[in-house]
């Protein structure tokens, strides 16, 4: 028999039942919904909890994270917070002398927000970190400072696309030191990590996550911890009050996506979901590594002036035929607009070769799409392809003043993330954090 639970005294959102306050739930299963009178003569013996007016919803479906990287700002060094190149680089100081002899890994640092609007130099970060290896990302995590002794770990890194001698790295010379930074986790630190995310995305009522994993974001040790810790605790999140879930002790189903081109077998292997996610086809606005076919406004001398192309529409379209072919989920990072074009092309050139009926039944991704037109659109969702959206990357970074706007120039920046118009076109749309870019939390992007 079942333990059933009755809260009473709510407002329990439920379509076609705009007046529910009460709910039953049956184990873990919602079994009745009505009034609270109803609910106390149905189930008269069940455990009576009063919510006290409290709104009760459906949990919330985060459709991009990355777990580890999220639960390393709680368990390491977290820069997020910080409001200048001075104020960063003493966090990072502070960090190391705490931490002697580890491998530093640190996310968040965001020089548009800072009045230098710089980032910290190499000489500049060996000088905080006193000489240990360490790697600290940019809050978009498409590029990377990296001090002289991590690099001496990463040698192949120096030779590689995007290798800077003294500034921030991106490209292929970021995913090499990238790996090589994760790989220096010991399997206690991941497991402390990624604990400290999955308990924090159910304490904001989140049931399920999807992990956007790959050989150049996690790696596959990675991504197996990660689906086996999430099955310790089988009991779902079922529902939240306000902002908090009602079974804190359960931690969320994990979807996991693989983005490796062509690596249907390897995401079978892993127990992925689908070969997608964090497939790169470009870069981030922020890091001036997403493609665009305008330069960016702001592109500092010598550097690349419209971003970084990493797959073109004949690699995109043979993705996409041998997902569909093998029954499973495509997807692709997308966000300039070289970068979205290559890839409805490549989506286009898929169709003509196994048919649009064969690409839509197997309901294919694109992450971000934060530069894209109307008919770039209604030519995805023709195809049933999904967009996997970030809200909070407008409110933070949109506006005549925001960092769109000072990579792009205002006129450009200010028609990012045009929810409305996906959703016009009819393309369906998931919504995720891409934690740790923005924080996990639903219902500030429900705002």
């Amino acid at each position: 028999m079942t333990h059933t639970t009755l809260l009473v005294d709510g407002r329990v959102y439920a379509p076609g039942m705009p007046e529910a306050t009460a709910m039953a739930v049956d184990g873990d299963t919602i079994a009745w919904l009505g009034d609270d009178a109803t609910g106390r003569a149905r189930y008269p013996a069940a455990e009576v909890i009063r919510l006290d007016g409290a709104f009760v919803a459906p949990a919330f479906v985060d459709a991009h994270v990355h777990a580890t990287a999220t639960g390393l700002l709680s368990t390491g060094l977290d820069l997020t917070g910080t409001t200048s190149l001075s104020d960063c680089l003493r966090a990072v100081s502070a960090y190391a002398a705490t931490h002697p002899g580890e491998v530093i890994i640190g996310h968040g640092w965001q020089e548009t927000a800072w009045p230098q609007r710089r980032p910290p130099t190499r000489a500049e970060l060996d000088e905080a970190t006193g000489g240990s290896p360490a790697y600290v990302t940019r809050i978009d995590v498409h590029s990377a400072l990296v001090s002289s002794s991590m690099l001496a770990l990463a040698p192949k890194a120096k030779g590689a696309n995007g290798f800077s001698v003294d500034g921030p790295i991106t490209a292929d010379a970021h995913h090499l030191v990238r790996q090589v930074a994760m790989r220096s986790l010991t399997p206690t630190a991941r497991r402390r990590a990624q604990l400290a995310f999955l308990r924090d995305a159910a304490a904001h009522g989140i049931a399920c996550v999807h992990e956007c994993a790959g050989p150049d974001t996690s790696g596959e040790h990675d991504l197996t911890d990660l689906l086996e810790l999430s099955t310790v605790d089988d009991k779902p999140v079922s529902s939240t009050v306000d902002s908090h879930v009602s079974t804190v002790d359960s931690f969320p189903e994990v979807v996991a996506y693989w983005g490796e081109l062509g690596a249907v077998d390897t995401a079978r292997r892993l127990g992925a979901h689908g070969v997608g996610g964090d497939l790169f086809v470009d870069g981030a606005l922020g890091s001036r590594t997403a493609a665009l076919r305008a330069p960016y406004a702001d592109a500092p001398a010598g550097s690349p002036t419209t971003g970084n192309l990493y797959l073109d529409a004949t690699a995109i379209a043979e993705h996409v035929i041998v997902c569909t072919e093998s029954g499973v989920q495509a997807g692709f990072h997308a966000i300039g607009d070289a970068a979205v074009a290559e890839v409805v092309a490549g989506f286009e050139r898929a169709a003509e070769r196994v048919g649009a009926a064969a690409i839509a039944e197997r309901v294919h991704r694109v992450e971000h799409l934060e530069v894209i037109d109307r008919e770039q659109a209604k030519t995805l969702a023709a195809l049933g392809v999904c967009a996997s959206t970030q809200p909070m990357f407008d409110e933070l970074w949109g506006g005549e003043h925001g960092m769109y706007a000072q990579r792009l120039g205002e006129d450009r920046g200010v028609r990012l993330n045009p929810f409305a118009m996906l959703a016009g076109a009819g393309m369906t749309l998931a919504f995720g954090s891409d934690a740790p870019v923005t924080p996990v939390g639903p219902w500030a992007a429900v705002r």
